[in-house]
């Protein structure tokens, strides 16, 4: 492998983690490139097709005023 591809991998994981941040989905390092992963599936439709992702920090914080009322 050479340090292109090397630097580009720990790109792409250091992306991938600050994608799982702002959207409130759990982090696994493991799950990159592997495309039957649900989390991988969305960061894939956000950042390389330009799709609208669902924002988890908003979805939770709603119930969590539902259930506190």
């Amino acid at each position: 492998m050479s340090r292109k591809t090397s630097s580009k991998v720990f790109e792409d994981l250091e992306a991938y983690q600050a994608f799982c941040a702002e959207f409130g989905y759990i982090f696994e390092p493991e799950t990159l490139y592997q495309n039957n992963d649900r989390i991988w599936r969305l960061y894939s439709q956000r950042y390389m097709a330009d799709k609208p992702v669902r924002n988890m920090w908003e979805i939770d914080g709603q119930n969590y005023k539902k259930r506190r009322n």
